[in-house]
């Protein structure tokens, strides 16, 4: 991914999320995946798709099953 492709993407995640502590890290080498985070919080890694001439972004998240809170389910009515 360019330089241009992460600026573009990080603002477009500030605005559609309404949070500006979206941050997109460049890869560290080459190659590497690019980071996206919330403050120090790493939250998904990003990947350019560039397939018939059409470009798009996926973000891909991973949750963590121990990382969830434990809630209490409302009862039906």
């Amino acid at each position: 991914m360019t330089p241009t492709d992460i600026a573009r993407v990080q603002a477009y995640l500030r605005a559609t999320l309404g949070n500006d502590r979206i941050h997109i890290d460049p890869p560290a080498r080459k190659g590497a995946s690019v980071e996206v985070r919330i403050g120090t919080e790493f939250i998904a890694t990003l990947h350019r798709d560039d397939e018939d001439g059409e470009v798009s972004f996926n973000m891909i998240m991973t949750i963590l099953e121990e990382d969830l809170p434990k809630v209490a389910l409302a009862p039906k009515k």
